[in-house]
């Protein structure tokens, strides 16, 4: 009979451990953050702990809408998947809720986001099971302000140098001076892929290897029709033509600009736009 004890024992450790499970669970339950806790929602909604597979749901409704940068929170307005996926992460951790089942609410009725047109820009609105948790403005994008039809464009340029020295074989100044002056077209700080400029880098690197000077790229087979080759254009300025210059001076065998080369031609432009521009401030 005395061997007997630690099994009693041991039986009773187990129906103790089972009891406390579903006070364990229903602690979870009681500690997870619900709609309620953060949006003003009613009824079945409001009582459904905030799962990971409602909060991805929202984030990807929000990507989905096009053209809109969805703010975290702004005046006027805030949007529910940083606040869903917040929740979310603390009701996973305390053991609420799973990672993969989506609340009832959310999963019967869905997750959706819309956009109402006003006068200026869009209001966004963002649902769960039909009510609104999420809200904020989206003003319209200033218009672009009209380029000067008398100004000199770079791509106006660029076409003439071919026009001046376009029978001159490309060398690597000629491409960086390219490649500067179409970052300078396009208002960036990097080249574009697959642009004029990496077409004038491919020339000069081809032109290393040819032997005969006919079989050389020559810039003007680079620059011809430049301004319907870049993927913008803008009026030449002064600062244009000081990064053309420097990039050809510093891929120039002997520091020097090129005369009737590019920074020249973007220089010319820029000096032409701003007596244009002092003279029609004169009148």
């Amino acid at each position: 009979m005395a061997q007997a004890q630690p099994r009693r024992e041991q039986d009773m450790d187990e129906q103790l451990h089972q009891a406390a499970l579903p006070q364990q669970v229903a602690s979870s339950e009681q500690a997870a953050i619900r709609y309620g806790h953060v949006f003003a929602v009613t009824g079945e909604l409001a009582g459904q702990p905030i799962s990971p597979r409602d909060a991805a749901a929202m984030r990807s409704a929000e990507d989905s809408v096009a053209g809109v940068q969805v703010p975290e929170a702004a005046g006027g307005g805030f949007s529910a998947a940083t606040a869903m996926e917040t929740a979310a992460a603390y009701n996973t951790a305390v053991g609420a809720v799973a990672p993969d089942p989506a609340s009832d609410a959310a999963a019967v009725h869905g997750i959706s986001v819309t956009q109402t047109a006003v006068p200026g820009g869009r209001v966004v609105t963002e649902f769960v099971a039909g009510q609104v948790v999420g809200q904020y403005s989206v003003a319209d994008p200033p218009p672009a302000a009209e380029e000067d039809a008398t100004k000199i464009t770079i791509g106006e340029a660029l076409e003439a140098t071919a026009r001046a020295g376009g029978g001159r074989p490309i060398d690597p100044a000629d491409a960086e001076a390219i490649r500067a002056a179409e970052m300078s077209a396009l208002g960036a700080d990097v080249a574009m892929p697959g642009g004029l400029g990496d077409v004038a880098r491919a020339a000069a690197r081809a032109n290393t290897r040819a032997t005969r000077d006919d079989d050389k790229v020559k810039v003007g087979d680079v620059l011809a029709d430049a301004t319907a080759k870049l993927a913008g254009d803008k009026a030449a300025a002064t600062e244009d033509a000081t990064r053309v210059v420097q990039a050809e001076k510093f891929n120039d065998a002997g520091a020097r600009p090129r005369a009737g080369g590019v920074g020249a031609a973007v220089a010319t432009a820029a000096r032409l736009n701003e007596d244009n521009a002092l003279g029609g401030d004169a009148q």
